[in-house]
C-alpha cells in the first residue's frame, strides 16, 4: 500500500479492478466447462479432463451428468489400438 492511499481508497480501487475483471474470469470459467464436455463427448475420462483443467474430478462429474453423459459403465476400459 502507498502512503498517498488509504485503507478504504486502497480497497475501493481493488474492488473496482475485481468488478471489472469478473465478467471476464466467468466467461473464461464457461469456456473451459465447454472443452471439458467436449472431451468428456470425445471418450476423455473425467479424472483425465479434471487434470488438465481448474476443476476438481468431482465438479467434472457434476458438470457431465448436468449435461446428459452418463457415467462410463464399470469395468475395464478398452485398451486404445496404436496403428
Amino acid at each position: 500500500m502507498t502512503e498517498e492511499m488509504s485503507p478504504l481508497a486502497l480497497l475501493d480501487a481493488t474492488t473496482t479492478r475485481y468488478r471489472e475483471t469478473e465478467q471476464a474470469h466467468e466467461h473464461a470459467r464457461q469456456e473451459v466447462v465447454a472443452a471439458a464436455l467436449a472431451a468428456l463427448r470425445a471418450g476423455e475420462r473425467p479424472t483425465d479432463v479434471a487434470e488438465h483443467s481448474p476443476f476438481t474430478d468431482s465438479y467434472i462429474r457434476r458438470v457431465a451428468r448436468e449435461n446428459g453423459i452418463e457415467p462410463a459403465p464399470r469395468g475395464k476400459r478398452p485398451k486404445s489400438r496404436v496403428e
